[in-house]
């Protein structure tokens, strides 16, 4: 039987965490080479891309691509965790209009530094936080810089905002609603969450992590970088992980044989095309 190998599209249901939900692939598409590229939170739900097989190795390539959340944020109740899975920490009346909010998500438009959650698998020191919160103790991680697109407010019934964020890799969408919170004075925390694209791919191509379906080809990990045709003499050579001769591209391309199958990630390097990924053949 020939090894499953290639992308596949999951929508994530609520109440499991993204290594359950790569347990479930593995099961379903009887390999454990499963890895995922952005990790959901158990309450979230929507689009993991999945690598099978080789794409294992390309899923860093994916990791920068911009992300695309819809969610739901209430206002005036914060909580331990920033969201709905937490313990109320303080109540308060809501006294605001549409205009404030949309003003409040616009302030978070642009490049941050942002402090991952209390509750969150950053580790200090090496230990997690959501470890040390969980024994009462407060460990605090290093503010990280990160990048916010657009912030839009979706709709408002006097205690709900619905919402949708594109951000870079990193973002914690639950800062962001208890930001929004703290601006307005009344506290926030996030009630519903759902990841609908990440970069050229989205939820609606997704199924279920157990579907039984045959993982996209492989080359489509590579479709967002810049392309790089060889000829049959330099893919030979790229195919043993070789030196070429630089392309003129900024960052990573993926280079391909003249038949379309991918071969890999190159990156130039001077006056050299050095390979950051070498994709061995199916039946290596």
């Amino acid at each position: 039987m020939t090894r499953p190998d290639g992308l596949l599209l999951v929508d994530k249901p609520p109440g499991i965490t993204s290594h359950d939900a790569v347990a479930i692939v593995r099961r379903a598409q009887g390999t454990k080479k499963v890895g995922h590229a952005g990790t959901l939170d158990p309450m979230a739900t929507g689009l993991l891309v999945m690598g099978i097989g080789r794409a294992t190795r390309l899923l860093r390539f994916l990791g920068d691509l911009p992300k695309v959340y819809e969610g739901t944020m209430r206002l005036g109740i914060e909580t331990t965790t920033l969201d709905a899975d937490g313990e109320a920490t303080r109540e308060t009346d809501v006294e605001v209009t549409e205009e404030e909010i949309r003003a409040a998500m616009a302030a978070l438009v642009g490049n941050l530094m942002q402090t991952p959650p209390a509750y969150s698998a950053v580790k200090v020191g090496g230990t997690k936080l959501y470890d040390a919160a969980r024994k009462g103790e407060r460990l605090e991680a290093a503010p990280r810089p990160i990048h916010v697109a657009a912030f839009d407010l979706l709709g408002f019934d006097g205690r709900d905002a619905g919402f949708r964020v594109v951000c870079g890799s990193g973002t914690y969408v639950r800062v962001l609603a208890a930001d929004v919170g703290a601006a307005l004075g009344c506290g926030a925390h996030l009630t519903a969450l759902r990841r609908t694209a990440i970069g050229p791919f989205d939820v609606t191509e997704a199924g279920p992590p157990d579907a039984e379906v045959d993982p996209e080809p492989i080359g489509r990990a590579l479709n967002h970088l810049p392309r790089v045709d060889l000829g049959h003499e330099e893919a030979v050579a790229a195919g043993h992980g070789r030196i070429l001769g630089p392309a003129g591209i900024d960052g990573p391309y993926g280079v391909f044989a003249p038949d379309g199958r991918p071969i890999g990630v190159w990156e130039d390097e001077g006056t050299k095309g050095r390979p950051l990924v070498v994709l061995p053949p199916l039946d290596a």
